[in-house]
C-alpha cells in the first residue's frame, strides 16, 4: 500500500509500536482531510481443510472472490487505494488533503494499533475532518448499510467466593452456586436504558460460567462469571460497573470483580461525509442507504477521539470471520466507484 501511495506523491510514516505495523501516509498541504482507515490483520482461519480454496491465496469461484480478509477488510483496502490513484489522476491539483491510517492490530488486542497513531496524531495537532474506515457495514447489498457509530464495550469477570467442603456435610462449607444464581440473575435482567433514535437498548450478556472441583461430592470454594456489556450513549460505563457492584452487594457476597473497557460508544454527528456517502450509495447502486450503529466494535471508537465525522462502508458481512469468506467480485469495482464518488463530492468541490 505504501509503494502504490508514494508513486501517488503521499508522505508516507510507518508508526510501528512494539510488533504492530502501522503508517500514517498524507498528500495535500491543507484544507480539510479525508482519511481512509483500515487493518490488513484478519482473524484466524478455523479448520483449513474445511475451506473450499486455500484460504490465504485469493480465489475466484461462482462470481465470488474467495479469502481470509476477503470481505474483512482486504478488498475495502484495495478499493481504497485505486479509488485515490483515479481521483488523483483526474485531480492532481485537488482540494485539501488525503490520508490513510492503516493498522495490522484491529483484529487482536487493539493496543499498539490506531489507539496509539491517533495519540501520536492528536499530540502534533493533526486535524481530521473526515474518515471513511472500510469495514464490511452491509447487510444484504453493497451500500445498504453504512455506519455512523458504534456501542461501547464493557467486560467484567466476577469471582464469587464460598468456603470447600465435602457435599455431604453442607453446613460445614459455603456453596458459591447457590448464592450467587439470584444475584447474577438481577444483572441479567437489569433494564439500563431504552436506547435512542440511533442504537439499541444497552444489552449484557454472559459468556462464561465456571464452578467446581470436577468432582460430584465436592461443593466448589468458588464461582466465575464473565459478560460483556454492548452499551449505547444512554448508560456510562461508570454507571454499569456501580450498579453491577451494587447488586452484588445487595446479594451479601463475597466476590472480586475486574473490569476491561473495550472501548466508550460513540455517534458521529452526520455532516458532509454521510451526506456524500448517501449521495454516493444512491448514484453508484440505486440503494437509499440506513444509517446504523449495530454490530461489533471497530477501530472508529479511537479516531472518534479526534472530532472526525466518521462513516464506516464496506463489503457485505454475510461471511466475515467464517469458512469460506468471500466477496462478490461484482461488488469489489462498484465499492471502489463508491469511494472514488465520496472523494470527488468532498474534495473536488471543497472550499
Amino acid at each position: 500500500m505504501m509503494a502504490r501511495l508514494n508513486a501517488l506523491g503521499f508522505e508516507c510514516e510507518p508508526m510501528d509500536f512494539e510488533d504492530t505495523q502501522n503508517f500514517w501516509a498524507v498528500r495535500g498541504e491543507t484544507g480539510p482531510t479525508l482519511v481512509f482507515a483500515g487493518h490488513t490483520d484478519v482473524v484466524p482461519t478455523g479448520p483449513i481443510d474445511r475451506w473450499s480454496s486455500p484460504p490465504f491465496a485469493a480465489t475466484e469461484m461462482n462470481g465470488n472472490l474467495h479469502g481470509r480478509g476477503a470481505a474483512d477488510m482486504k478488498s475495502s483496502l484495495a478499493a481504497m487505494v485505486v479509488a485515490v490513484e483515479a481521483f488523483i489522476d483526474q485531480h492532481p491539483n485537488h482540494n485539501g488533503r488525503i490520508a490513510f491510517l492503516i493498522t495490522s492490530d484491529e483484529e487482536g488486542p487493539a493496543k499498539n494499533g490506531t489507539v496509539k497513531v491517533v495519540e501520536t496524531l492528536m499530540d502534533r495537532g493533526e486535524k481530521l475532518d473526515w474518515c471513511l474506515v472500510g469495514e464490511p457495514s452491509s447487510t444484504d447489498l453493497l451500500g445498504d448499510v453504512i455506519r455512523v457509530g458504534r456501542r461501547g464495550s464493557i467486560n467484567g469477570t466476577i469471582v464469587i467466593h464460598g468456603v470447600q467442603g465435602h457435599i455431604a456435610y453442607p453446613h460445614l462449607a459455603e456453596n458459591p452456586i447457590h448464592h450467587a444464581l439470584k444475584a447474577l440473575d438481577a444483572i441479567a435482567n437489569e433494564v439500563w436504558d431504552q436506547g435512542n433514535e440511533f442504537f439499541q437498548p444497552t444489552s449484557l450478556q454472559f459468556s462464561n460460567i465456571s464452578a467446581g472441583t470436577g468432582a460430584s461430592n465436592v461443593i466448589p470454594g468458588e464461582l466465575c462469571a464473565q459478560f460483556n456489556v454492548r452499551f449505547c450513549t444512554e448508560t456510562t460505563d461508570v454507571r454499569i460497573r456501580q450498579r453491577c457492584e451494587q447488586i452484588l452487594r445487595e446479594h451479601g457476597l463475597r466476590f472480586d470483580i475486574e473490569w476491561a473497557l473495550s472501548g466508550q460508544p460513540f455517534l458521529s454527528t452526520p455532516g458532509a461525509l454521510v451526506q456524500s456517502a448517501q449521495a454516493a450509495i444512491s448514484a453508484v447502486t440505486g440503494l437509499t442507504t440506513e444509517l446504523s450503529t449495530g454490530g461489533g466494535t471497530s477501530d472508529g471508537r479511537f479516531i472518534a477521539q479526534t472530532g472526525a465525522e466518521i462513516v464506516e462502508l464496506g463489503p457485505v458481512n454475510a461471511t466475515i470471520h467464517q469458512i469460506d469468506e468471500h466477496i462478490a467480485l461484482e461488488d469489489i469495482p462498484r465499492l471502489t466507484a463508491l469511494y472514488h464518488n465520496i472523494i470527488v463530492r468532498l474534495l473536488a468541490t471543497a472550499a
